[in-house]
């Protein structure tokens, strides 16, 4: 009913009903106000100057702020490790190559020894005597080198004539057998020779390797 009456409101409004039309919205008025209270509602305060919706102005457009979440660009702040270099230092031990030291060797041995005349000479013209002499001169020079300049130590501390085991897995380079040799180690055998090896050597420095070629000098007397 009351759609009706406000269809019936806009009717009105835009061509105003007759006398008679009158008397029949009055007569339909009248039993709707009895049934429906929430039209009586309506009518009282249209009646107490209450304007209709159609009369009330429209309101003027809002502005409407619509916050949308935006994602926040953050800076970060990433460390790379860097590898840091490291210089170090490198000594280097330079070696005398072994010729060198073999010539090293056989010059002192001839220097203190006459090692090098000794063995050159033909001796088969002298008497043993006479060898014995100078075979005594070339034992000390040659004795003289190795106490200077070698440190030496048997290779097998056992006494000479001793019966020793050698155990599987021996050194080859530090024990040679000899005589029988059948099988696999070990092996028991009498010490012929306890052996010797250098712990330490100590030659002179040299300023020109080529110069350790010549043994000896050849000497001139003026």
């Amino acid at each position: 009913m009351t759609r009706e009456l406000a269809g019936t409101q806009d009717m009105t409004q835009q061509n105003p009903p007759s006398f008679f039309s009158r008397i029949a919205i009055a007569i339909g008025s009248f039993f709707a106000i009895l049934g429906n209270a929430r039209l009586a509602s309506d009518i009282t305060r249209l009646r107490g100057g209450e304007a209709l919706a159609a009369d009330v102005p429209a309101p003027e457009p809002r502005e409407i702020r619509i916050e949308v979440p935006v994602e926040k660009i953050v800076e970060t702040r990433v460390e790379v490790p860097v590898e840091k270099i490291v210089e170090r230092t490198v000594q280097v031990q330079v070696r005398v190559p072994t010729e060198t030291a073999a010539l090293q060797v056989l010059g002192l041995m001839q220097r203190e020894a006459r090692f090098v005349d000794f063995v050159q000479e033909d001796v088969a013209n002298y008497t043993d005597a006479e060898i014995g002499a100078a075979a005594r001169v070339v034992h000390e020079g040659c004795r003289k080198v190795l106490k200077e300049h070698f440190q030496l130590a048997p290779v097998r501390t056992e006494a000479e004539g001793s019966r020793i085991t050698v155990a599987p897995g021996f050194d080859t380079t530090a024990i040679r057998l000899t005589g029988n040799v059948v099988g696999q180690a070990p092996f028991t055998g009498t010490l012929t020779h306890r052996g010797w090896k250098v712990t330490q050597m100590q030659l002179p420095q040299l300023t020109d390797e080529e110069a350790a070629a010549t043994i000896a000098q050849a000497e001139v007397e003026l």
